[in-house]
């Protein structure tokens, strides 16, 4: 499926203000009908957070249907009918929150591009999406029989009934003339909103940035790249250094130190902003690459190598030979464990550079 007709490039945390107004705007009180909502949600954990606003939601709603991707059902709130969603399809990377009623209508419709912006705080802030919005009637209209065409065979027959009424009223009722100006209101403060909040996050980041000769610590991470399995690829780049104990030459405090503070010099010179850095053991760092292939990632391996050999020929506290793995993730948290152990495979084999086919993902 391509991009939404129109689309614009937005950050999910430009979109998630949009997201929350039509959720705001579905809860207010108002008699215009029955309403229908709509909301795709790609995967479980996004609508777990959100999961009590959509039990409020479905008790006014006339139908609430709700997308995820897979066998992720979850507890649905009662009224709530779920649709499930092949991982291959394009709906899998859609994310849709649609409102309509036969005198309102309120949609958001993105596409994801698997790309993340560098300049957000967090790996799903940053996520790049393709998408529209529109606060006009006959937008969210033309959207819900798309929908509808789309998803009428995986609805329950009371589910697919009532989304045609809604669908019939309507048509009876003529969209309202003013829709126009409420909808460039709407573009207004939303794009003031979206300037303010980047320029927020960047003097956070200017004033609070944390050294990149620093791993991040394991919550860190934790809370940049998110807990939801299967949205966007990450490659891990899994790097194992000899331990001082290995180097009998190299002893004492400062010799570890001033050895440490070489490694993470040529470990942080691959990085973008995208990138972060961690450490998994006294031996053993996990660059990760959102949005690299593994072609790139392979790339970045080899580069990494040869700076870690150049670096040690000048400074004699480095170690001259370096393990390196890689693979690229869907999964959340990132495999630790797994990279680990092929690290441990590539040293006793004595390979430079391995590589571990994607993760996959049991759900």
């Amino acid at each position: 499926m391509p991009a939404p007709r129109n689309a614009k490039l937005f950050t999910k945390s430009a979109l998630v203000t949009v997201s929350h107004a039509i959720e705001r705007a579905a809860l207010a009180a108002a008699e215009d009908g029955p309403m229908l909502v709509v909301a795709l949600f790609q995967r479980l954990p996004y609508f777990t957070r959100e999961r009590q606003v959509y039990e409020r939601i479905a008790e006014r709603a006339a139908v609430t249907v709700v997308g995820l991707v897979g066998d992720q059902t979850g507890p649905l709130p009662a009224g709530a009918h779920l649709v499930t969603l092949n991982p291959d399809e394009a709906y899998a990377r859609e994310w849709t929150v649609l409102v309509l009623t036969p005198r309102f209508g309120a949609l958001l419709s993105a596409h994801d591009r698997e790309e993340v912006d560098g300049t957000a705080a967090t790996l799903e802030a940053g996520r790049l999406f393709d998408g529209r919005w529109s606060l006009r009637r006959d937008d969210a209209l033309h959207k819900a029989l798309e929908i509808q065409a789309a998803f009428a065979g995986r609805l329950s027959p009371d589910a697919r009934a009532a989304f045609s009424d809604v669908l019939s009223y309507v048509r009876d009722v003529p969209a309202g003339a003013g829709e126009s100006r409420a909808d460039a209101l709407a573009a207004l403060l939303i794009a003031h909103a979206e300037r303010t909040g980047t320029e927020l996050t960047a003097l956070r980041r200017q004033a609070g940035a944390a050294d990149r000769t620093a791993p991040a610590g394991a919550d860190e991470i934790r809370r940049w790249a998110g807990e939801a399995s299967g949205t966007l690829p990450v490659a891990l780049l899994g790097v194992r250094v000899p331990a001082p104990h290995r180097l009998p030459e190299q002893t004492g405090r400062r010799t570890g130190a001033l050895r440490n503070e070489g490694l993470l010099a040529v470990l942080t010179r691959v990085l973008r902003d995208t990138d972060r850095l961690t450490r998994l053991s006294d031996d053993d760092f996990l660059l990760m690459l959102p949005a690299r292939t593994m072609d790139d990632a392979v790339r970045a391996a080899h580069q990494l190598q040869a700076d870690l050999a150049a670096a040690a020929a000048g400074n004699a506290f480095l170690p001259d030979r370096a393990y390196l793995l890689v693979m690229t993730t869907r999964r959340r948290p990132f495999p630790a464990d797994r990279i680990i152990a092929a690290l441990d495979w590539a040293e006793q084999e004595n390979v430079p550079i391995a590589q571990l086919d994607d993760d996959p993902l049991d759900a």
